[in-house]
């Protein structure tokens, strides 16, 4: 047996164009959910200023006070009496204290009651011509300049070696380099006059006390004479 339908009431006869129409309206509908956009609202505040015509103001009463007038000035007598000066009066004389080319000077101080002071003059001498260097302790034995001069920078070396301390400021910050400080050997053999010159201040202060602490030596001498000698050494700060 066959079924017979009418084709105006089949349901799946539009469905594509259905689902295309409606496929349409969901996305018209998903766009303008997404371009929507919502404004806030502007509040208009009006700032209303009110104006007072009568301002009272209470004044504070005050009462005036009434002084006398000053008396008037005492009037001139009418006579006026004339006194004579009776009692001396003696004037002093001042004399002055000043000398001028006709003072003669009684006193005479002979020539040979005057007593000359001799002032000493410190003379210095460099290093590499001085007749005789500065003896460091330890180096008496040397029997001619040239021993001495290398005996001296030998022992300035092991001093330096011996008291040398890395600064730990600079070393934590890495700091190193070369510091050229000189110094002075006066004629009595005292280390003074300490001059530095290097990459930090705190290299500079750690080479200024090593050298500061060396002994006392015998000074140097030139013409027999004890004399001052300066000396210039470098100290190297490197972080091995």
């Amino acid at each position: 047996m066959q079924v017979k339908k009418n084709p105006k009431f089949d349901l799946n006869r539009n469905s594509g164009l259905y689902f295309v129409i409606g496929l349409t309206i969901v996305l018209f509908l998903t766009w303008r959910a997404l371009e929507y956009k919502t404004y806030p609202e502007d509040f208009e505040t009006l700032n209303m200023t009110m104006a007072v015509d009568d301002l009272k103001e209470d004044v504070p009463i005050t009462e005036s006070i009434k002084t006398p007038p000053p008396p008037p000035p005492p009037s001139a007598p009418e006579v006026i009496e004339v006194v004579e000066d009776s009692e001396e009066i003696e004037e002093t004389i001042i004399e002055s204290t000043e000398i001028s080319q006709e003072t003669v000077i009684e006193e005479v101080i002979a020539v040979d009651d005057v007593e000359v002071g001799e002032e000493d003059e410190e003379i210095t001498v460099p290093f590499a011509i001085i007749e005789n260097v500065p003896i460091f302790p330890g180096c008496e034995s040397a029997t001619n300049n040239e021993e001495r001069k290398l005996c001296f920078q030998k022992m300035i070396q092991e001093h330096i070696n011996k008291e040398f301390t890395y600064p730990p400021s600079a070393l934590e910050l890495g700091i190193q380099g070369r510091v050229f400080v000189q110094f002075l050997i006066d004629s009595k053999g005292n280390i003074g006059g300490i001059r530095m010159r290097g990459p930090d201040r705190t290299l500079e202060k750690e080479a200024e006390r090593i050298v500061a602490t060396l002994p006392r030596m015998t000074p140097g001498k030139q013409r027999g004479r004890a004399v001052s000698v300066p000396y210039s050494i470098p100290i190297n700060f490197m972080i091995q």
